[in-house]
């Protein structure tokens, strides 16, 4: 396993980590356990949630994964110490009543947010606690055109202040952000640098083959500012694993359950992703490998967020840490992408 400084925290953690949104959903607790065991044993020591999982969110099944994460942890306390524990607190444009009447990121909702993460997840301290997407329209999830909006959501002095009083008490360890843009990242530095809040030390965005988009105006940020990248959907919701070529919809895959995600479901998504499942093989290479490895390679990734809902997937996902890309194969995918960029941001 390779190991990553996660921003300026100084911790260290696994360039793959754990991702968790089919607890609950499409795995259940003994499916989860079992893959946090497989996981830990490849020396993992990342793993992700957030209090809305899991996917999709609905009432009766919020929390579950926290919870079920929790459960794990309670009967591993010697393994806790090593472990990086993320999570996050649900904002605004998630609409989701069912998690708070009025999911802001104010002072009221991040602590009320943060109290239940800890009891579900029966730890005493969060390691990384992230908001989960901005609190003011923007052009996430696939949409390309910016919203322009007088709404900016709650004051981001609020927010900050509202997580700096969490550090203090020791209930979180550090901060970050998810699905945010260049402004929004900006602004949170801004007010760190005036020590007005705690410093985000990661930006959670999606990056893959098919969405590249981290890497105009995001890019030069995270590396000069030393925010890591925790990359997610990096096989475009396994698009790019060929599952999904042909029109074919494997049975239990997340596509073929859930036809709300259209993110990935674009009119050049699958030419984009059959060009990319052909250079994989034609390489001798396992087509999610490949994907992953070359997410991997991006000079200001911290880590590569990984969800599986089987063991032989998992093991496939991890052992991507240890592939290398080829000069030839990283210029072929160049390739792919100036004749059909970010079909899928």
């Amino acid at each position: 396993m390779q190991y990553r400084k996660l921003g300026r925290s100084g911790l260290s953690v696994s360039a793959i980590c754990l991702g968790t949104m089919t607890w609950g959903e499409q795995n259940t607790e003994a499916e989860a356990h079992a893959q946090l065991d497989a996981a830990v044993g490849r020396g993992v020591n990342f793993v992700d949630a957030a209090e809305m999982y899991p996917v999709p969110p609905k009432g009766e099944t919020f929390g579950h994964t926290e919870a079920i994460l929790g459960t794990w942890l309670a009967k591993n306390r010697a393994k806790r110490k090593d472990m990086v524990i993320a999570t996050k607190v649900t904002g605004r444009s998630n609409r989701l009543p069912h998690v708070r009447n009025d999911a802001v990121l104010d002072r009221a909702n991040i602590r009320a947010a943060v109290e239940g993460s800890l009891k579900r997840l029966q730890v005493d301290c969060i390691d990384l606690y992230q908001t989960h997407s901005p609190d003011r329209p923007t052009n996430m999830f696939g949409k390309l055109d910016y919203p322009i909006s007088d709404n900016v959501g709650t004051p981001f002095e609020e927010t900050v202040g509202a997580l700096a009083e969490l550090v203090k008490e020791g209930k979180i360890r550090h901060f970050g952000v998810s699905n945010e843009t260049p402004w929004g990242l900006m602004r949170q530095l801004a007010l760190a640098d005036a020590g007005k809040g705690p410093r985000p030390q990661t930006i959670q965005n999606a990056y893959s083959l098919l969405n590249r988009s981290f890497d105009v105006g995001l890019s030069e940020m995270a590396l000069r500012e030393e925010v890591g990248l925790l990359a997610y959907s990096s096989l475009g919701m396994g698009m790019l694993t060929g599952k999904y070529l042909g029109g074919a919809r494997p049975p239990k895959a997340r596509l073929t359950l859930y036809t709300r995600f259209q993110r990935y479901a674009t009119p050049l998504a699958e030419p984009a992703s059959a060009e990319y499942v052909r250079i994989a093989r034609e390489a001798g290479l396992d087509p999610a490998q490949m994907a992953l490895a070359f997410v991997l390679a991006r000079p200001y990734v911290s880590a590569v967020i990984i969800g599986a809902t089987g063991l032989d997937q998992l093991a496939t996902n991890i052992g991507a840490v240890d592939v290398k890309l080829p000069a030839d194969v990283l210029a072929a995918l160049d390739d792919v992408h100036a004749r059909i960029p970010n079909p899928c941001p």
